[in-house]
């Protein structure tokens, strides 16, 4: 039998829906004040503490609906993100801060969004857009950009936040969509980037037919460079770049290089993938993997030229149930197409995971830092730290866990693996609060083992550990590697010569060298 279906399958309902009014309100006061700890620790500024208190209560309020992570110290699966208190989110438009210092967009087209407070971004639907998502693989950066910035003051002028502006690299604007009542939606900014792309397509379609009368005339040396100035915007428009493609190829240029088919916008198409993708994301909350991972690929067959499906099929093969060949085929096929930026990011990283355990380090760290350059993830973050944690460099572990926090500072699972590094720095009462506090949290079993290893409770840490690999883990193949881990994580250190220890880690699959020839550093958090 498989061990998937030899145990009762782990649910985010089973976790969450004990929790009543009076619950909730404890649960804010506890991770309210861990907050405040941790902020002290690694000096997160406390002028944000009124934004973070709201999202807090935000993100408890739609607990029931909040995906879970599992495996190791910093969480995966459900495509590499958690829902950040959106229920039932599957489109995560890849929106970044707009950084003056931050190398500039030199292509395509920009959409800037002016929100109006924190709880705007934290609510707004233009979070979730599948439009927008698809868009931002088609050459079109999402930015969030402050309306006091010097090309803010020129973009959105005297309009009333919140308002979205759609303009070229250069800060042209060319639309803009202002809200109503108070309120940006994201079918109207759709709309805006839907009509500019039709406008610039519908004159593409004026040149293909200029080049095709030229053609059809004998002059192929007129019609030719019309052609290549079409198949040059491949990236925003794939569908007219295929077409001067064919017309190139019927007039013997070769020198073309492949065009990705293009996504399909169709309204009821993007209903069935999202009904389907909210379908595999319940599974895979109810540890249904398999049956996840075969609702996914349901969907990325409704529109192979689509990133997102495939982006969660990859985690549950990375994540859930250990196959690491279809997760690398999936991920490698994310880097092979036009892919949003979060959706590469989230490939890199599990390319750059893997990699790692199979004992390519420098290589594997290469990876996961391409992919928090592509765009910033706590997961990848939070394996860096682990990285540098066990190569020694205290700066740097400090610097990736800051940069975990910082995306993610309310989440109850970033202030569990914080408290990991919290316990190996001098913090241990810190620490101990923390871990006591979230024992009951099933995800972070691993970095509760390693809090407590740290600080020489024996017996607790391998009880947390038990439960991670028998109590939550569902497959072999991923437990197999999670063992592996923890006989080389720096964190067990004083259990590594235990008899008990080693009797639990049994099944580790012997991918690692052991820290004796390693020389790792104390601290090192597993991030499966």
């Amino acid at each position: 039998m498989n061990l998937a279906q030899s145990r009762k399958p782990k649910t985010s309902k089973d976790r969450h829906s004990s929790y009543a009014f009076f619950a909730v309100l404890k649960i804010v006061k506890i991770l309210s004040t861990l907050i405040l700890m941790v902020m002290r620790k690694y000096n997160l500024p406390m002028k944000k503490l009124p934004i973070l208190f709201a999202a807090i209560l935000f993100a408890l309020l739609s607990a029931s609906a909040l995906s879970a992570t599992c495996g190791g110290g910093g969480g995966g699966g459900t495509g590499g993100m958690n829902s950040m208190g959106i229920p039932d989110q599957i489109y995560n438009v890849p929106w970044r801060v707009h950084a003056p210092e931050a190398p500039p967009v030199n292509a395509g087209l920009v959409l800037y969004w002016f929100p109006s407070s924190a709880q705007e971004v934290q609510k707004s639907s233009l979070r979730t857009s599948r439009v927008l998502s698809l868009y931002a693989a088609q050459c079109v950066s999402m930015e969030i950009i402050d309306e006091s910035s010097p090309l803010g003051k020129q973009l959105a002028g005297d309009a009333k936040l919140p308002v979205a502006v759609l303009a070229t690299p250069d800060g042209k604007a060319l639309g803009k969509t202002e809200n109503q009542d108070g309120f940006l939606r994201a079918g109207p900014v759709e709309k805006l980037v839907d009509d500019e792309i039709k406008r610039r397509e519908n004159s593409l379609e004026q040149q293909l037919k200029q080049a095709k009368e030229r053609a059809k005339s004998g002059d192929n040396a007129g019609a030719i460079p019309i052609y290549r100035a079409v198949l040059e915007q491949k990236c925003l428009f794939p569908k007219k770049a295929k077409d001067a493609s064919k017309e190139l190829k019927k007039l013997g240029v070769t020198d073309i290089g492949e065009v990705a088919d293009p996504p399909n916008f169709d309204p009821a198409v993007s209903a069935r993938i999202e009904s389907t993708m909210k379908q595999g994301l319940q599974a895979e909350n109810n540890a249904k993997y398999m049956e996840a991972a075969q609702l996914y690929q349901k969907a990325h067959l409704m529109d192979p030229a689509d990133p997102t499906p495939l982006r969660y099929l990859g985690e549950v093969y990375r994540h859930e149930t250990g196959d690491w060949d279809k997760a690398t085929q999936t991920f490698d096929a994310i880097l092979a197409m036009p892919a949003d930026p979060l959706a590469r990011a989230v490939a890199l990283h599990g390319l750059g995971k893997m990699t790692i355990h199979d004992g390519e380090f420098k290589k594997g760290l290469g990876l996961m830092e391409q992919s928090v350059q592509v765009f910033p993830i706590a997961l990848a973050y939070r394996n860096l730290a682990v990285y540098w944690n066990s190569e020694g460099d205290e700066a740097k572990t400090d610097y990736y866990v800051r940069k975990a926090l910082s995306l993610e500072p309310t989440d109850a699972y970033n202030l569990v693996f914080a408290a990991g590094f919290m316990a190996a720095h001098g913090h241990g009462d810190e620490a101990l609060k923390i871990a006591q506090q979230n024992e009951g949290m099933m995800p972070a079993s691993y970095n509760l083992a390693a809090i407590y290893a740290q600080l020489g409770q024996k017996d607790k840490a391998l009880a947390l550990l038990k439960r991670h690999f028998f109590g939550y883990e569902r497959f072999q193949a991923v437990r197999s590697k999670e063992m592996m881990e923890a006989r080389v994580d720096a964190v067990f250190a004083s259990l590594m010569n235990d008899p008990a220890f080693i009797s639990l880690t049994s099944g580790a699959d012997g991918r690692l060298p052991l820290p004796q020839r390693r020389g790792m550093a104390a601290g090192a958090g597993s991030t499966q």
